[in-house]
């Protein structure tokens, strides 16, 4: 296998480093290979692929699609760093509500894992990020979209900025407790 898993504290969810290639020119990794995630049983095939670009304090998300469309990313930052969330929305879960956050950068190349059932986000920590995710089960569909509110109360993220710059479309998502997630 081409990656190092690492267990959260979050079943499911889990951080992908890459084995690194590098010499003098450089470096190369697979991001991602259809054998090494049927080993570690993600059966589902890419169906989507996502680019952002952003600038310090920016928070993007909290998103999550449901029903048929729901979504598992494997996410990566390209340039820059991010500090990148997921917060269990799965109903049964016994980290129901729980959240893991962890700093994807260009420097140290991780990615996170981030199956069905979980709202994702993130926030700048560089001058400006540039992020990657792949999209494993349903394609995007606008009327399956779902979101928490970023600065939501009882989730109490700590987003590592102080001015946080949010769309007014996230600043208006409801609050966890709102939340009728399909999960």
């Amino acid at each position: 296998m081409n990656f190092t898993k690492k267990e959260t504290p979050i079943d499911g969810l889990f951080i992908l480093e890459p084995k690194l290639f590098d010499d003098s020119r450089g470096y190369f990794f697979e991001s991602y290979k259809s054998s090494n995630f049927k080993e570690m049983g993600i059966n589902e095939n890419i169906v989507q692929s996502n680019q952002s670009r952003s600038i310090r304090g920016v928070v993007r998300g909290l998103h999550y699609q449901n029903g048929e469309f729901a979504q598992a990313k494997l996410v990566r930052c390209l340039s820059g760093k991010i500090y990148d969330v997921a917060v269990d929305v799965r109903k049964n879960s016994k980290t129901f509500g729980h959240h893991f956050g962890i700093n994807l950068s260009d420097e140290n190349n991780l990615m996170l894992y981030i199956p069905k059932g979980f709202a994702h986000g993130f926030s700048v920590l560089s001058e400006h990020a540039n992020v990657f995710y792949d999209v494993f089960g349903g394609e995007y569909n606008k009327e399956s979209e779902a979101g928490i509110r970023f600065n939501d109360p009882e989730l109490r993220i700590d987003w590592k900025i102080e001015s946080p710059i949010v769309s007014e479309k996230d600043i208006e998502l409801p609050f966890f407790k709102d939340i009728n997630s399909g999960f």
